[in-house]
């Protein structure tokens, strides 16, 4: 029988230690394609993660692109060598985005480490790497799925690629004990792709910050370029080909309205261009308190791109108490529609999202009550419960005897069910 080497070692030791209610404190090696200095859904999901596992006792060490913290919530960062990202040019107020390419040195900084269990985040490059290093010392792997990357092909004009990126996500996420997403609409399209065991990270807002009580007059004027008897409407993103944020112009020249549009990025001359006829204002890239003043302040918020596995400023309009109107998409029509929280448009029909704004700006009682819903659907989802669910997670491939030979799981209604009907524990995602 081959002998664990010391990474097998502790990790046998591990599952030892966790007693019937997972009671216990955990190391963590986490793998991001993905950190700071870059800002994005999946940066801020893993900045309030860190920050979480870190009250909860954990010891965290996140492995990512240099550039970014030696530190961060806790937890301490290891830069590996980093790239511009092809197809993906820098731009504008975002700092600029970076990639590692797989690593020896990765398997060096894991032994070293003696991790529980390794959490791959948004696996192409660097997470490539992870997953042998995991298998190699006998660690737990966990992968999560952030981003639509095969579907962005067609966006740069490559649209050939798309099956072969999905071929080639699927046989790295499929060495995983757990794959990870992060909506229901998105766990169901990679089943769909042939993923397996996949379950549901659920969402996390900073409901502290983002909420209606933030609306001033002054951050109103600035997002209505002091038009101030027109509706206000929001769009909050980066300014790149695969938001579809030129989208927005038909929106922006319906009668009574003004569009803010804050956010940067490579796209941000040619917008401010196509839209220079329009009473569109460019407030550039915003964040923390001013983000959320900006929301607050607004009445309507606009999510252009089809291609969002989650769509987290979607949520932050939500608790901000803004109606949404998205393009149709799987994660639209779980977040939107199912809610009751705003309203959907066609994005391959031209008209729809304008049709959609007057149905909205001719009837503030419907706006009301969608704010009502959008509010009442954000209640409770704290990073701190999004995080208590991450460690299930963990914990499950942790205490599981045979966790890779597990069944493939399905996401329904917000749980995740095996095969035959049985209900898997510990997968709501609210």
């Amino acid at each position: 029988m081959p002998q664990l080497d010391p990474v097998g070692r502790a990790r046998q030791d591990a599952i030892a230690q966790v007693g019937p209610d997972g009671d216990r404190q955990l190391r963590i090696a986490i793998v991001s394609e993905v950190f700071l200095p870059a800002i994005d859904g999946v940066v801020t999901r893993l900045m309030r993660t860190l920050e979480e596992l870190h009250g909860f006792g954990d010891e965290v060490l996140l492995v990512a692109p240099a550039g970014g913290p030696a530190q961060y919530g806790g937890a301490e960062v290891v830069g590996m060598p980093a790239v511009r990202m092809p197809l993906y040019p820098d731009g504008g107020g975002y700092p600029p985005k970076r990639v590692s390419l797989p690593t020896r040195r990765l398997d060096q900084v894991l032994a070293r480490f003696g991790p529980d269990i390794v959490h791959a985040i948004n696996p192409v490059l660097l997470g490539l790497s992870a997953a042998f290093s995991a298998r190699r010392h006998g660690i737990p792997l966990v992968a999560s799925y952030h981003a639509h990357l095969p579907t962005y092909a067609h966006s740069y004009r490559i649209g050939f690629m798309e099956s072969l990126g999905w071929s080639y996500l699927r046989a790295v996420h499929n060495r995983a004990q757990l794959n990870l997403c992060t909506s229901r609409a998105t766990g169901e399209q990679l089943i769909e792709h042939g993923f397996e065991r996949v379950r549901l990270w659920p969402y996390g807002i900073e409901v502290e910050r983002f909420r209606p009580a933030r609306a001033s007059d002054a951050w109103r004027q600035r997002l209505s370029g002091g038009r101030n008897d027109r509706l206000v409407m929001l769009y909050v993103g980066r300014l790149a080909r695969e938001k579809a944020v030129e989208r927005l112009l038909e929106a922006a020249r319906v009668e009574g309205v003004t569009l803010a549009i804050v956010g940067d990025g490579p796209e941000r001359a040619a917008l401010e261009q196509a839209f220079a006829d329009t009473p569109t204002a460019f407030l550039g890239f915003l964040t923390g308190d001013d983000l959320a003043d900006a929301y607050a302040s607004a009445d309507l918020f606009l999510l252009p791109s089809d291609t969002e596995t989650l769509g987290l400023v979607t949520l932050e309009a939500q608790a901000s108490g803004l109606p949404v109107i998205a393009a149709d998409s799987p994660a639209a029509r779980e977040l939107v529609a199912q809610r009751g929280s705003g309203l959907l448009f066609d994005p391959g029909s031209a008209g729809s999202l304008a049709a959609a704004v007057r149905e909205l700006t001719g009837d503030p009682a419907r706006r009301r009550e969608l704010s009502r819903r959008a509010l009442e659907a954000t209640q409770g989802c704290t990073w701190r419960a999004a995080t208590g669910a991450l460690r299930r997670h963990y914990l499950e491939c942790l205490t599981s005897a045979t966790p890779r030979s597990a069944p493939a799981l399905r996401i329904v209604a917000g749980a995740a069910v095996r095969p035959g009907g049985e209900r898997a524990a510990d997968s709501a995602g609210g």
